[in-house]
């Protein structure tokens, strides 16, 4: 039974992986992320979230060096080329999640909370929507093409607008602080994962074929996105040109995509062009921020 293959991949496979993923979800409901004083809850530990985030970062590794000793080298890059691109889109999402939150008006808490549902409902989601991805990839070659357009799309929305936020819904944009029920507030992180699952998808699934790949390498990404949300939470807002290298990112993925069956990129240099992107993304972002702390001194 245990040696029954399940998309490729052994079931034992399947149950091991979603094991550690539970361990590693209950750990982190259990983690203190937020600072208590006098039993008064206060501001996010952001030392405590930057150590689990890179706990995950090196978790996700061990699980890229196993799949190449178990599958080879190409599905392990694979991995890691899908990880990189879901964990560079989920930081659009924590800027949603923290517009979402200050519009609700809602405690860290409460924050907390509403993130780990959202984590768990993330997980079902993926499942299905690479379900029927590579299901239509592999019965239909033309989807590919589809999911090309869809990238290029999202990378033009993100390249025109003036910062993340002009890619937001109005509903989004336009919530008021005050009192709402926490099942709302779970309810508004899932849409908005499923609306950023659109895009993210069909990037990773422009880098791997592989179900177990893809979808290990989401759900790898989705397990830190709690813990590094309030890691970057007080950061957010300082990078300037967030949409700028997403929107490249979203859009070399694209090109990979559409021109896939005339012009082959190897995934060692996928990976280089995209650690560049991002590299030249953040570098901008810190001399962008320091030049304007230095303008609001004068």
């Amino acid at each position: 039974m245990l040696n029954r293959m399940i998309a490729g991949a052994p079931v034992l496979w399947w149950i091991g992986f979603h094991a550690a993923v539970l361990v590693l979800i209950v750990i982190d409901a259990l983690l203190p992320h937020s600072r208590t004083r006098n039993g008064i809850e206060g501001e996010p530990d952001t030392k405590l979230a930057w150590l689990w985030s890179l706990f995950m970062a090196l978790a996700a590794g061990g699980f890229a060096f196993w799949l190449n000793l178990e599958k080879g080298r190409q599905p392990a890059l694979e991995f890691v080329s899908g990880y990189t691109i879901e964990t560079s889109l989920s930081i659009d999402n924590l800027f949603v999640f923290l517009i979402l939150f200050c519009g609700f008006g809602i405690s860290h808490r409460q924050q907390r909370l509403a993130l780990l549902w959202g984590v768990g409902g993330a997980i079902i989601l993926r499942a299905i929507f690479i379900g029927l991805g590579v299901s239509l990839l592999d019965r239909f070659e033309w989807v590919s093409y589809v999911f090309g357009a869809i990238l290029l799309y999202a990378a033009w929305r993100l390249l025109k607008g003036s910062s993340t936020a002009d890619v937001l819904p109005a509903w989004i944009t336009n919530l008021q602080k005050g009192s709402h029920s926490l099942l709302f507030v779970i309810i508004a992180v899932e849409a908005t994962d499923l609306l950023f699952a659109v895009d993210s998808i069909p990037a990773v699934l422009a880098v791997s074929r592989d179900p177990f790949v893809v979808y290990t390498s989401n759900i790898a990404a989705i397990l830190g996105l709690r813990s590094l949300y309030f890691a970057l939470s007080g950061l957010l807002d300082r990078l300037h040109y967030l949409h700028y290298g997403l929107g490249a990112l979203l859009a070399f993925v694209a090109l990979k995509m559409l021109l896939a069956h005339w012009i082959e990129i190897p995934t060692v240099w996928s990976l280089a062009i995209m650690a560049a992107i991002l590299g030249v993304c953040g570098v901008l972002s810190i001399f962008a921020g320091k030049k304007q702390a230095k303008t609001k001194t004068h």
